[in-house]
Formats: C-alpha cells, structure tokens, sequence
C-alpha cells in the first residue's frame, strides 16, 4: 500500500518533468534531469518508463499527422518534377546572361576601382591637407622661436614658447614632431636662462667699471645747478639791496650781473651736452632679464640674485683705497663711483617693479652712509694741508646734494661736515701759525717808515690806523707799529675768508655762520696768534727793543679788533645789536701778550744790568777813591738813558714800572756786591769809591730818565744805599744805635745784620794791614769803638732773631 501511495505521487511529478522538457531549451534541461537523479532510487526507471510511453504516443500522434498530410506530399512532389525541366532551362539562360553580363562589366569594373582608388587618395589627400594646416601654424611658430632665438629676442622667444604649449602644441599633440619639440622647450628655456644671466654678469660688471662716470656726470649736473642757482640768488640780492659787504665795500652789481652771464653761457653750453644715466648705460640686459625670470616664473629668484649681487658691488665700492686721504683725485674717484652705483640704484628702481624697492635702497643707503662716514671720519683726520680738507668739503657738499637730488637722505652727512670744520679749522689754525711765524722773522721791529702819500695810503689800506697828529706831520714820517702790524691784520682776514670758504653751502643761516666764523677766530686769536706773540717774546734773540716794539705792535692790534668784528659782521650780513653774538677775544689775548713782553722786559733790562754789574773791577783796598764814578756803571747809565728813551713810545705806567724795576734791581745788585760772602775785606777808601758810584745812580733817578715820576719817588729805589753808605762815611753810630726802631730814624732803612756785616769786613782790613798798632790814641779809641759797635749790632742782630 505504501509502494503504491509512493508510485501514485511519482507519476504527476514525471509529467511535469517531460513538460518542462518540451517546453524547455534544450541548453536548460540539464538541472531537470539532474532532479530526475536526485529523487528516489527507482525513480529514474520509473522516469524512462514514463519517457518511454511519452516517446510512444508522440509517435502515434505523428503517424496520424503523416497519415493526413500524405495525400498532399505525393502531389506536391509531382507538381515539383513538373517544374525541374523548366528550372534547368532558366539556369542555362540564367548562366548565359550572367556570362554576357560579366564580359560587359569587367570594363566598368576596371573603370570603378579606378575611380574608387582616386577617391581613397582624394580622401587621403585632404586628409593631409588638412592635417598639413593643422601642423603648419605650429612649424612656423617653432621655426619663429629658432629665429628669435638667433636674434637673441629672449624675451620673444618666451612668449612664443608660451603660444607653443598652450594654443598649438594641443592640436598636433599626436604627432612624434610634435613630442620633439615639446621635450625641447625645457632645454631652450634653460639656454635663455643662462643667457640672460650671463648678459645680467656682464651688464654687473659693465656698470661697475662705468659707476665712476656715471657718478662724475651725475655731479657736474648738481654742481652747474648749484652755481646756476648762487648766480641767480646774487642777482636777486642785489636787486633788494642785501648784497655782500667786502673789504669795507661792496661787490658791485656789474659784477654780479657778470657771474650770473657766465653761468647762463656755461648752463647754455652743457645743455646738449647733458647726458642721463641711460646714455651712459645700456639698461636692456637687466629689462630683458627681468621679463625673462617673469615668464620663467623665477621673478623671486632673479631679484634676490641682483640684490646679493649689487651689495656685493657696494662693499667693494665703500671700501677707499688707503691712499686716498693724500689728494683729492683719490677722493672725487671715491665719491663718483658711491653716487654712480645709487644713481642705478635709483633708475632702477623706478623703471622696474619689484626689482629694486624704496625699502632695500633705502637700507643699502644707510649701509653705505655708515661706511662713508666711518672712511671719511679715518681719512680726513689724514689731511694737514687746509686747501685739501677744503676741497674735500666741496667734494662731499656736491656729493651730498647729488645724492639728495634722488631722494637719498644726506643731514648724516651735513653733521659730518661739522665734525671735519673743526678738523679743518685745526689745519687753519697750525698753517696761520706757521704764517705768523715767518712774519715775526722777517719784521724789523722798527716803526714803518714813509717817504710820500702814495706809501701812507698804502699802510692805511692794509690796517685800520687812525691818528691825526700823524697825519699832520710832514713827509718823511712814522707809523708806530712795525711791518708786522698790517700783515698780521690781513692775515687774520685771509683766515676768516678761508673760514668762510667752509661754512659755505652748509644749509645753514647768517647767525649760524657768523658764530662759527667768531669761534674760529677767537681760536685762531686766543691760541694760534697768542702762542705765536709768547714764543717770539720767550725767544733768547729777541731785545729790549724788539719787546718795546711789540708791546706797542700788541696795542695796536688790540685797538684792530672792532674793525675786525665790523668786517666778520659785513661778510655775514649779521648786525651786531644782534642777540647772543659772539664777541672777539682778541683783546685779552693782546693784553696777556703785552704783560708778557712787559715782564720780559723787565727780566731782560735786569739781565742787561747784571751783565754791568758782572763787569764791576773794584779794589776793595784802596786807601783813597779816585775821584770820579766807575767807568762800567757809566756805560750802564747811558746805556739806561738810551733803552728809556726807547720807552716813550710805551704806555707811561710800563715805561715807569720798568724804570722803577731796573733801578731797584741795579740797587739790589749793588746792595749784594758789598755783602757777598766771598768779598772778606772793605776799605774806607772802596767805601768812598763805592760812594761816587751810588751818587752817579742818584743822579741818574733825579734826571727823570722817564717821565711820570712824582718828587723823589725814583730817587727811593736807591734809599738803602744810601743809608747805609751816609752811615759809614759820617761814622754815625752813636745817632744809628740811639734811633734804632724808631720812625723818624735818620737810618731807619739800615738793616743791623747788614750794618755788621760790612762793618766786619772794614774790621778785618784793619787787623790785616795792622794799621791800629801804629796809631795814636785817637786811632786806638776808634778801635775800641767798632768793637763795641759791633758787639751792639750783634745784640741786636740776636733780638731780632729771637723776636722773629
């Protein structure tokens, strides 16, 4: 029963199984079979029963088709054999026309492969055509590329390359010519670049070795501004009536016209030939290089090789050669070859962008400011000659306003200016002192003769000297003052034009200028000049008629101060009511100088005096004088006599003050003559003798030698002697010991130790010729007397000294 229920539910499943079949493709009906195996164990036998039975009524059902159809199949046959005569003959003449057919065509065949073989090279024709304008824009552009290659258009060439890669190459990019050159481009850009660089080296180094040039032209143009413009400024000045006071006049207006004439004609024959920092210098290298490196993308690169480069220049352009400081060749060379390099600096700077900026020239200025300053400071410091610190001021004047005309700051270097006046002024200074020098050695030292008007007005024309009691003596005449004088007096002038020569072009005001110029001459008064007048006065040669004479030179100088404060004030256009003016010192600076001739002088006549003096021959033993005064201070005397004669021409109080100073002196000298140490023994009759010589002094101080003398106030200086001479003549100890100490003392100017000490040498002339042993009894008691006298001068020399 259970087969059985299997086997019923097996046959509908092999139904579906064959239905899938017939239905199925066959190239799907390997997953039915495969269900065929995958079911029971007998289910395939089963299957092929079932197929089997399928197979049979497929073939029963055909044999009925066949059955039916037959009947039509027998005729249809039939009707075809009917028909296969008639085929057979439609072939032969089928055959026979495609034959006569094909001998017709052969022809035109022949004829169409012709015609289709010149359509393919048409086609290929314009195909190359075609392609040929494709590739000829990019050959002609390429061969355009080598062209300006050759013509070195580097710049051009760029360019083209540009049109190359971005517009031409893409349309023919397929082609192997095309790969070529693409793949050459790189290489071409390369050469372009060290091209370029190469021409950039060269233009470095071109206008390196051109930059002094450059700068020379650059500051002759400022400098024939400059002078254009002084001329023109002079003109207008002498039209409002302020122009230049010199030499105690004024510069005519013809003349002005005249310096503004030539600067016009020297400005009219330089305006053609007014070259720019273009003609000097081929520019288009940096140009080219520049848009190159633009187009190359390398702009950044390109500017900070320029940069490094032209510092590099600079350094070597800032460093002077050591030499440079002895003329001023070496100095115009330093300055034309800085102003060259920044005159560059400052074209290109503004014909290009971003090369050059404001901030890098104005560091690289800065840089070589420094430098300069630093060189000029070392280097100046070198110069002893004034003329070439002079012109080395002018040199950094026209330099500095150069450089300012492009926008360079330059008060650095007016600063500096400053510095290097005080060095010039030092070269002044040790060049005028040298000036004074030879003028003291060639001066006679003896008032300045003139013989007719024509000399006077000469002497008058030189120095400001007025006295009409001169003027009004008759022809032959003297001026007070020596040769000296007057040069002195123009040199001083000279000094201040020279002074004047630097402050010029300073930027800086009237008040300003006139200060500078009273400094340096009260420098050149107070120092140069006045260690001038002490060492000539110091000067062993120099007598007591040279220092009369500059004594009398001094006030004279003295008195031409003011006329040279009046033309410092004219030559600066600066009043004098001024506030804050500065006043010349050049009257002390004489004043010391004749207090130092004074007390020369007086040093001098002492020395004169003791030169006498050393030539006194007395015999301190004589027994009787002889009568008359020694001949060597009668030489002194007159000699005396003579020197203050001289004196007149000095101011009273120094002729006075001298004549005082040499009586006192020669008194003291005789004072010590009769008290030196090594002279042992005195005779009465020496005494006597000693007497007439000290009576011949006196005379000498009352004759009034110079006047001024009020009574016997000269007659004073020799009022010890005196004393002291009466004392021993008159034997008068009795009054001089009674009146010692006291005011109205007839010997009140005796001096006890002085007293005794003389009297001791007469004491021991006394023992020595024994003359005492001899005597009578008044002689004896005489002797007894200086004893005593002795013994009292001794106890009051010992209560002197004790009281002291």
């Amino acid at each position: 029963m259970a087969e059985s229920a299997e086997g019923l539910g097996t046959i509908p499943e092999h139904e579906r199984i064959l239905q899938e079949i017939e239905s199925t493709d066959t190239a799907c009906v390997g997953p039915t079979l495969r269900s065929v195996y995958d079911d029971q164990p007998n289910a395939h036998k089963k299957f092929m029963e079932k197929l089997d039975a399928c197979i049979r009524n497929h073939d029963k059902e055909i044999e009925k088709m066949c059955n039916f159809h037959h009947q039509g199949f027998v005729d249809a046959i039939t009707e075809l054999l009917k028909v296969r005569t008639d085929a057979e003959k439609l072939k032969v003449q089928v055959t026979d026309t495609n034959r006569r057919f094909q001998d017709a065509g052969k022809e035109v065949i022949v004829q169409t492969e012709d015609i289709i073989r010149c359509r393919i090279q048409q086609r290929n024709i314009t195909t190359v055509v075609e392609k040929l304008q494709l590739c000829l824009p990019v050959l002609e552009m390429y061969s355009k590329l080598k062209e300006q290659m050759s013509a070195k258009r580097y710049y051009s060439a760029l360019k083209t390359m540009e049109q190359l890669e971005n517009v031409y190459f893409p349309r023919v990019s397929q082609y192997r010519f095309c790969q070529l050159m693409i793949e050459n481009l790189p290489k071409l850009r390369e050469d372009i670049k060290e091209i370029s660089m190469s021409d950039l080296k060269d233009f470095l180094e071109s206008i390196r070795k051109h930059s002094d040039k450059i700068g020379e032209t650059a500051m002759k143009q400022a400098q024939q501004q400059k002078t254009f413009s002084v001329a023109l400024q002079k003109q207008n000045n002498v039209k409002f009536g302020k122009n230049v006071c010199i030499n105690h006049g004024r510069i005519p207006e013809e003349r002005n016209e005249i310096v503004l004439k030539h600067a016009l004609e020297e400005e009219d024959e330089n305006e053609d030939e007014v070259l720019t920092v273009q003609d000097l210098v081929d520019f288009s290298p940096v140009y080219r290089c520049l848009h190159i490196h633009s187009v190359l993308g390398s702009e950044e690169t390109f500017e900070n090789y320029y940069r490094k480069q032209r510092k590099k220049q600079a350094r070597l352009v800032l460093q002077p050669q050591s030499n440079m400081h002895e003329t001023v060749d070496g100095y115009r060379r330093y300055f034309t070859q800085i102003v060259g390099f920044f005159v560059v600096e400052d074209h290109i700077l503004h014909v290009t962008q971003g090369l050059v900026t404001r901030a890098y020239t104005d560091e690289l200025w800065n840089m070589a400011l420094s430098k300069i300053i630093a060189v000029l400071r070392a280097h100046s410091s070198y110069c002893p000659d004034p003329d070439l610190v002079l012109e080395l001021k002018n040199l950094i004047v026209i330099f500095a306003d150069t450089l300012q005309g492009y926008g360079f700051p330059v008060n650095r270097l007016f600063d500096l200016l400053f510095e290097i006046r005080d060095q010039y002024n030092e070269t002044l200074l040790k060049k005028w002192a040298s000036v004074f020098r030879d003028i003291f050695e060639e001066d006679n030292y003896s008032p300045i003769p003139v013989v007719n008007e024509e000399e006077y007005k000469i002497v008058t024309s030189k120095f400001p000297f007025q006295d009409p009691d001169l003027e009004k003596q008759s022809f032959p005449k003297k001026f007070p003052m020596s040769q000296s004088v007057p040069h002195i007096y123009i040199q001083v002038k000279e000094f201040i034009y020279a002074s004047l020569k630097f402050s010029e072009s300073l930027h800086r005001s009237s008040t300003e200028i006139d200060d500078m110029l009273r400094k340096s001459t009260n420098l050149l008064l107070t120092r140069t000049l006045s260690s001038c007048l002490l060492n000539l006065i110091r000067k062993p040669h120099i007598g007591l008629t040279e220092l009369v004479q500059i004594i009398i030179n001094t006030t004279h100088l003295e008195q031409a101060c003011k006329y040279l404060e009046d033309f410092i004030t004219n030559i600066t256009n600066i009043s004098q009511e001024t506030v804050h003016t500065t006043r010349l010192y050049g009257l002390s600076t004489f004043k010391d100088a004749r207090h130092a001739a004074e007390g020369e002088i007086y040093t001098k006549l002492n020395q004169k005096i003791d030169e006498f003096v050393q030539l006194a021959d007395y015999d301190w033993t004589m027994s009787e004088p002889d009568g008359r005064a020694s001949g060597y201070l009668m030489d002194l005397i007159n000699f005396l006599r003579s020197i203050f004669q001289v004196f007149t021409h000095l101011p009273g109080k120094v002729a006075q003050t001298a004549c005082m100073s040499a009586c006192q002196h020669l008194s003291t000298s005789l004072m010590q003559m009769l008290l030196d140490s090594e002279l042992k023994q005195i005779s009465m009759g020496a005494v006597q003798q000693f007497n007439l010589d000290v009576i011949q002094c006196e005379l000498f101080a009352s004759s009034e030698p110079v006047p001024g003398f009020q009574g016997d106030t000269l007659q004073l200086a020799f009022i010890d002697l005196r004393q002291l001479l009466d004392l021993f003549m008159v034997w008068d100890w009795s009054t001089y010991l009674a009146d010692y100490g006291q005011p109205a003392s007839k010997y009140l100017r005796v001096n006890p130790n002085t007293a005794l000490t003389l009297l001791e040498k007469m004491k021991d002339t006394s023992k020595k010729n024994n003359i005492f042993a001899q005597f009578r009894k008044n002689d004896r008691d005489k002797q007894k007397l200086i004893e005593t006298v002795v013994k009292q001068l001794r106890s009051l020399v010992n209560g002197m000294s004790q009281h002291t």
